[in-house]
């Protein structure tokens, strides 16, 4: 077994693959860039080497660093994770020809699965079904518009070096063909460097289906099964579930038969993905499943294959790369249950998915279900790598056991001030195509004004804010003024802004949303559905109001109050009294600013006050009852 390992990523994926580390009892070595030198791998790892500037093309891509840092800490092996150098054929032959274990698939499997014409020709020569469509060498724009007539409209147009989405358009008419391809031609050269492009036919409702798969060094190859990665945003997955909802045994048994086979077609070592594309205007069937491309890496999505098998991916590849058989044989591995994953993003769908970044000051994911992520509270999402925070996985013994179980996951996430696509997801779970699994990779495109959620607060949201901003009040030193109104039975309530406007809010008026949340000074934060939501309010020992200047009411010396002449909530006019203080044998009239209303009635005839310290609050904006 390797004893020492430097992983050659950040974030989540470096934090999974060390927790697996060590529970083998493997020392690990983490790198980071300038942004990322108190990130959380980088605290887990045994040890930590510095490679460069924040962005990634200076640190996370430079594989000369990393392999420089390996040697200089005496790592044996290097794990490349996902994304960055991970599928670079290239980097994993230096590392090889450093004398370090590569902990992935050969060199030359990884170059025979990256151009995807190529691989779709190798695919075709092993018996694996692929899509129909053009292959050829003969890259003319009359050919292909040729070639795209013949295949009939709508064709997909996808750059042989794509990923990600990019280089990729779909052509509904031969009209559109020549405008399509010079586009698609331009992206992929800027991207990839490579211009060259392969056809395909368009499949009206695909399903994005992939299987898992893991060889060894001793010729052995297995199936763990399928995956669902339909619901997607602009060609990133965003939900993936296994296994596949609808897939008969018979289905099943073919296409990871053919997943395997494809595999071995490459003398595969390590783990891989398989990914086909379905037709899935009708049930899933053999005969309407297709090759797409097979990523030589562990999968984001790794987490669900893990739940529905019991089986500990990471350790798999640490096993295979120590030369070792694969753990288990295809017999002995069986789907128990099912799982749904769910890609917590840094992101606000209510401004068109504009990545956030800042720091986490609140971060709280729960303890239902299981976390993946690189961050805890107080660490900060930089603008330079991918805004994936977590990764939130359910398992249950059926659908709709996971899908609750995640619902609940996200229901109760809770992070301030970065934004996040919790609320997102959560519709997307509770929408009842996605509960019906009518899924297919236009999913999201169809429903995306139903999916975005109103950021808006209700007025139960209201109600929840007030209920915690008058929970803080009475916990601080003020809490048994809280809510006090002379002659009159007590009555709770606040004012809170939000949206531009301001409310006086009682939590005793109606229904309160099952929120949770936080008071800090001027604000009040309400996590609700996976939604955060910022109540603005006035400050208590300050002489600014949150949403109004010069609203504070601020005792001007130590003193007495003598009369209190306004209720709480009350319409005032500039000018009229408020309240009348005593000091130093004279009493002094506190006035109405401005024409308002009183927001904050904070003492009571009677008491005692010192300077400065804020008697009442008022606000200038028109109150608007919940």
């Amino acid at each position: 077994m390797i004893k020492s390992l430097l992983i050659a990523n950040r974030g989540e994926i470096a934090c999974r693959v060390i927790r697996t580390a060590r529970k083998l009892g493997i020392r690990t070595v983490a790198v980071y860039s300038d942004a990322d030198a108190k990130a959380l791998h980088v605290r887990m790892a045994d040890e930590a080497v510095h490679i460069g500037p924040s962005p990634a093309r200076q640190s996370y891509l430079r594989g000369d660093k990393i392999i420089e840092a390996a040697k200089q800490t005496g790592a044996e092996a290097i794990h490349p994770g996902y994304g960055f150098l991970s599928e670079n054929a290239d980097f994993a032959q230096d590392v090889i020809d450093a004398g370090l274990i590569w902990v992935g698939p050969k060199p030359e499997s990884i170059r025979a699965m990256g151009l995807k014409d190529a691989a779709k020709k190798l695919m075709a020569e092993a018996g694996v079904p692929v899509t129909p469509g053009y292959l050829g060498e003969d890259q003319s724009a009359d050919r292909l518009k040729a070639e795209a007539n013949a295949i009939g409209y709508p064709v997909l147009i996808k750059a042989v070096a794509g990923g990600g989405g990019k280089g990729m358009r779909k052509v509904d008419a031969a009209a559109d063909f020549d405008d399509a391809l010079e586009s698609c031609r331009r992206e992929a050269a800027s991207s990839f460097g490579n211009d060259v492009v392969l056809l395909e036919k368009w499949i009206e409702s695909p399903r994005h289906i992939e299987v898992q798969v893991f060889g060894d060094s001793h010729g052995n190859v297995v199936h763990l099964f399928e995956r669902d990665c339909s619901l997607q945003r602009r060609h990133q997955k965003v939900i993936e579930e296994a296994p596949a909802p609808g897939m008969d045994e018979a289905t099943r048994e073919a296409v990871c038969g053919a997943a395997v086979r494809a595999a071995k077609a490459v003398n595969y070592e390590g783990a891989g993905t398989i990914e086909f594309i379905a037709d899935g205007s009708e049930a899933l069937r053999a005969d309407r499943i297709w090759f797409m491309e097979m990523n030589t890496r562990l999968q984001v999505e790794h987490p669900v294959t893990e739940e529905i098998t019991g089986q500990d991916l990471v350790e798999w590849q640490l096993r295979v790369a120590s030369g070792e058989p694969l753990p288990k044989p295809q017999e002995e591995l069986s789907i128990k249950g099912h799982a749904i994953e769910a890609r917590l993003y840094a992101e606000d769908p209510a401004k068109g998915f504009l990545p956030s970044i800042g720091n986490l000051e609140h971060f709280e994911l729960g303890d239902e279900g299981r976390v993946e992520t690189g961050v805890e509270e107080g660490d900060a999402i930089s603008p330079f790598y991918d805004p994936m925070i977590a990764k939130l996985v359910a398992a249950g013994e059926t659908r709709d056991d996971s899908i609750a179980a995640l619902t609940a996951m996200l229901d109760g996430t809770e992070v301030w001030p970065v934004r996040t696509n919790a609320g997102f997801l959560l519709n997307a779970l509770l929408h009842p195509d996605f509960a019906a699994a009518r899924l297919d990779t236009g999913f999201i495109g169809r429903n995306l004004d139903a999916l975005v959620p109103n950021e808006a607060p209700n007025v139960s949201i209201y109600r929840a804010a007030a209920m915690v901003a008058l929970a803080e009040a009475e916990d601080g030193s003020s809490g048994e003024l809280a809510g006090f109104r002379l002659n009159a039975p007590a009555r709770r309530s606040v004012a809170l802004s939000a949206a531009g406007s301001t409310r006086i809010v009682s939590p005793d008026d109606g229904e309160i949303a099952a929120a949770s949340g936080f008071a800090d000074g001027e604000r009040v934060v309400v996590f609700y559905e996976g939604q955060a939501f910022e109540f603005g309010r006035s400050v208590r020992g300050s002489a600014t109001a949150a949403f109004a200047s010069n609203g504070a009411i601020v005792s001007p010396m130590p003193g007495k109050v003598t009369a209190t002449e306004v209720s709480l909530g009350d319409h005032v006019t500039k000018g009229q009294r408020l309240l009348t203080l005593e000091a130093m044998k004279m009493e002094h009239a506190l006035v109405a600013p401005f024409d308002g209303v009183v927001a904050e009635l904070n003492v009571a005839v009677g008491d005692q006050v010192q300077v400065d310290a804020v008697l009442a609050q008022m606000i200038s904006a028109e109150p608007s009852a919940p």
